[in-house]
């Protein structure tokens, strides 16, 4: 588990709750005990050394020896309480004797001053006050061993007596006490890690189901659905993002559904127009071929007329070949061919020999479709000749699997607010040239039958001047777009309460919409629009010879 994962969080959470939990009642616990246990043997001790003090049978003589003190304290100490007595008097010649219960084990240095000062304070008497000295404790540890010694006056002017009790066994039945609460503690502790881990399967586990229901939605899976059960937050979210899902899918149907009548409407007009295109046309080329007998004041007009019924023939084929990407019908009729022969080819069927200077060794061999590479091939060289200036160049290299031509021209490059739509349909750089002879749809064209290839064209501009339009593709041709894509409408997967209905498939719209439709139509990247940039919106007719279908627009 990742540390910021919600998962662990819980857990942790779930873990410190418990165990402050734990460890405050275990705190407690052990303290009141603790006061109890030493309380209750403390109370008994003094209570029992008080009634010895107080016994006639523990007087001593006057003066004692001693040997008095001795027998008067080992009768003391034989009570039922089990601790050491000192007793301390004065002899006969003044001086300070002591006895003790278990010489060598108790003396009175082992007694504390503090507790010997106050038991040797005279108290004054008072009304509340009856006796002048009174019972003295006090709580000590030697070398590790808790000891209870307390100490007073046997009578008034009477010898003095102290007594030691060790709470080494009250000490381990805390100790054992302190044990047991730990090991309750810990205990408390894994049982909370194990109840907050199933509080946080219990909760995430819907939160993981919207996550991959998420996740197929932004696939395109537009007909995934949650199931939803229970009343809680979690059930009403999962509504929610049902209702959502539901109303994008509609959404997203809609608008196929209008970008699928436009482009049967592009087709169909591109189709419709053919027909008296190719008669203007066949009239047109009769009107060229008798222009030199012509009326002079009708020449001018005949010519615009030749040179527009051309531009729109280019466009209609150009249009066509656009909808046949949006489609998905555009097909690969792969070959192994020299690309040097074959950009010689493309530059030789256009004149274009004086002005393009080729970069490129014969013998690198590429498997590509021949006709649409010599459709990108044209636009590229086309618009550099048209709007950069010549001379243009054009070199060969290969990269690893890749094969790089690069085109660059030698004119003031594109600039930088135009570089992102040069491959965009129909755009213009330049307001000032609305009516140019290109359609804008040249490097659309050609940028998607780079898609199809596999590969991509990108536009960039050279630091010694000059726009470069760099294409790459796939030597082998195994990177090549696949046209027949579809999904097979499979059954529906339901994985982890997410309802995966439908199948996954484009519209042929070739905007990456992600809609299910059942069935698609083959919808690939390379029907992305374009157009040129910075005045590289040239498109070049193909080469003579070449029409209707086997015509590649947009050149």
């Amino acid at each position: 588990m990742r540390f910021t994962s919600l998962r662990l969080r819980l857990v942790l959470v779930f873990g410190l709750v418990a165990l402050t939990a734990a460890v405050s009642a275990s705190g407690i616990a052990y303290w009141l005990n603790r006061e109890a246990v030493l309380t209750r043997t403390q109370d008994n001790t003094l209570d029992d050394f008080k009634e010895q003090l107080a016994s006639p049978d523990r007087t001593v003589p006057p003066e004692p020896t001693r040997e008095d003190l001795a027998r008067t304290a080992r009768a003391m100490s034989r009570s039922g309480q089990h601790y050491d007595v000192v007793l301390v008097d004065q002899d006969a010649k003044g001086r300070t004797v002591t006895g003790s219960s278990a010489p060598g084990v108790f003396s009175l240095g082992d007694v504390p001053d503090t507790l010997k000062e106050a038991v040797t304070r005279k108290q004054k008497l008072t009304s509340t006050n009856k006796a002048s000295s009174h019972l003295y404790w006090q709580r000590v540890d030697v070398k590790g061993t808790p000891y209870l010694i307390a100490g007073a006056e046997v009578s008034d002017g009477g010898p003095t007596g102290y007594l030691r009790k060790s709470l080494s066994s009250e000490a381990d039945d805390l100790e054992s006490l302190a044990w047991s609460l730990g090991i309750a503690t810990t205990l408390a502790l894994l049982v909370a890690a194990l109840l907050a881990q199933a509080a946080a399967t219990t909760v995430l586990k819907p939160v993981h189901r919207l996550g991959v229901a998420a996740k197929r939605l932004g696939e395109g899976k537009l007909s995934t659905r949650l199931r939803v059960s229970g009343t809680d937050e979690l059930a009403e979210l999962s509504r929610t993002f049902n209702d959502a899902a539901a109303a994008l899918e509609q959404r997203v149907a809609d608008m196929s559904a209008r970008e699928e009548a436009s482009r049967r409407f592009v087709a169909d007009m591109s189709h419709e127009l053919r027909t008296p295109l190719t008669a203007i046309t066949a009239v047109t080329e009769v009107l060229e071929e008798e222009i030199d007998t012509l009326d002079p004041m009708i020449e001018p007009a005949v010519r615009l007329v030749v040179s527009e019924t051309r531009r729109l023939n280019t466009l209609v084929e150009n249009l066509m070949e656009v909808t046949r990407f949006d489609a998905g019908t555009a097909r690969l009729v792969l070959d192994d061919v020299d690309i040097a022969d074959q950009i010689t080819a493309c530059i030789d069927a256009r004149a274009w020999l004086d002005a393009v200077e080729l970069d490129a060794e014969r013998g690198i061999m590429a498997r590509v479709d021949p006709r649409r590479l010599d459709v990108i091939l044209a636009n590229l060289i086309g618009n550099a000749l048209k709007h950069g200036g010549s001379p243009v160049r054009v070199s060969v290299r290969v990269e690893g699997p890749s094969l790089v031509i690069r085109v660059r021209d030698h004119g003031p490059g594109i600039p930088e607010d135009v570089l992102p739509h040069v491959f965009d349909r129909f755009y213009k750089a330049s307001a000032s040239r609305p009516r140019s002879e290109g359609s804008g749809l040249g490097l659309s064209i050609a940028q998607a039958n780079a898609h199809i290839h596999g590969g991509d064209i990108t536009a960039s501009n050279s630091p010694y001047g000059g726009a470069v339009f760099t294409l790459r593709l796939p030597r082998d041709g195994g990177e090549a777009a696949p046209e027949d894509d579809a999904d097979d409408g499979g059954p529906t997967d339901l994985v982890d309460g997410v309802d995966d209905v439908g199948t996954d498939a484009g519209t042929g719209t070739g905007a990456d919409t992600g809609t299910s439709t059942g069935t698609a139509t083959g919808t690939s990247a390379e029907s992305r629009s374009g157009a040129a940039g910075a005045g590289h919106e040239t498109d070049h007719g193909g080469a003579d010879g070449e029409s209707g279908e086997d015509r590649a627009a947009g050149r």
